[in-house]
């Protein structure tokens, strides 16, 4: 099983994220979970996502607590949130950051791979101003899986509600992230 569990802030696409990286597995033929965690339910406030994925049906229904994989969708989130609790010593913490040294203590004492990504710039580059999609493509790149084309899949049919120049900038910065992504994946080699 593979767990992620996603650290934003409220509006800023945590759960949609989690929702797509489900729907990508899910036509990979994966069993799937994707659900939110809120604290004060407002727009700015920490907030958390999950996502679990596995090669048969899931049971647990609790909140992922020993993740394989965190994604923190909010750099500030990095000094006011315990982002690496439980967070497996040889897993993955993928970050919205241009300077990793900016991230603080709990970052530079994680043992694991980190792999930072300049998510906001790579969103305005692509047209939109939300980070969730470069990190999303990000994390398929680094992990290997889901595939891109599954992934843009997952995209289309969770954002149908947007309009097709909004879903075209979003997919851009996705493969932008999937592309930093892959050229982060053999970096702790």
């Amino acid at each position: 099983m593979i767990e992620v569990r996603w650290h934003g802030r409220g509006g800023q696409g945590a759960k949609t994220a989690s929702q797509v990286l489900a729907v990508a597995y899910l036509k990979e033929g994966k069993a799937v979970q994707a659900f939110p965690e809120y604290g004060p339910e407002r727009s700015g406030a920490p907030m958390l996502a999950y996502t679990r994925v596995d090669e048969r049906k899931i049971r647990r229904r609790s909140a992922v607590t020993e993740p394989d994989v965190v994604v923190v969708l909010d750099p500030s989130l990095t000094h006011e949130v315990a982002i690496t609790s439980g967070l497996r010593a040889d897993g993955h913490l993928l970050l919205n950051i241009e300077d990793p040294g900016e991230a603080g203590e709990a970052v530079a004492a994680y043992p694991g791979d980190v792999l930072p990504v300049a998510a906001d710039r790579l969103a305005r580059a692509a047209g939109t101003r939300f980070p969730n999609v470069v990190l999303l493509g990000a994390l398929a790149g680094w992990l290997g899986s889901p595939t891109f084309g599954h992934l843009a899949e997952a995209l289309d049919e969770v954002m149908a509600g947007l309009p097709p120049a909004a879903r075209e900038a979003s997919r851009e910065a996705m493969r932008a992230g999937y592309a930093a992504g892959e050229r982060g994946m053999h970096h702790g080699e």
